[in-house]
């Protein structure tokens, strides 16, 4: 058995609701379950991509070294590609 919560909506949102669940072929409560796993989903993402991010900048503080943009972009087009290029070497920062 699954918890209930109670969630107060106004008027025009829940007849909005409604009117897009139907459309979908789905109940309303179907429709608001998944519009909040997509909503969860989505900041679950965006929070690993913030800690990935972090993470990542604390390597290159860390060992002072990264490659250059236009270095990586010329790899990851040629890879789109089909070539096989050498992938760039990090090098430290220049300051």
């Amino acid at each position: 058995m699954m918890p209930t919560t109670t969630v107060r909506l106004p008027d025009d949102l829940k007849k909005r609701i409604a009117r897009a669940a139907e459309r979908a072929g789905m109940t309303s409560h179907a429709f608001i379950l998944d519009a909040i796993a997509e909503r969860v989903d989505a900041e679950e993402r965006r929070n690993e991509f913030r800690e990935t991010a972090e993470d990542r900048y604390a390597q290159i503080v860390a060992s002072g070294e990264t490659i250059p943009w236009s270095e990586m972009r010329t790899y990851l087009e040629d890879r789109v590609a089909g070539k096989k290029p050498t992938a760039p070497v990090a090098r430290k920062l220049s300051r």
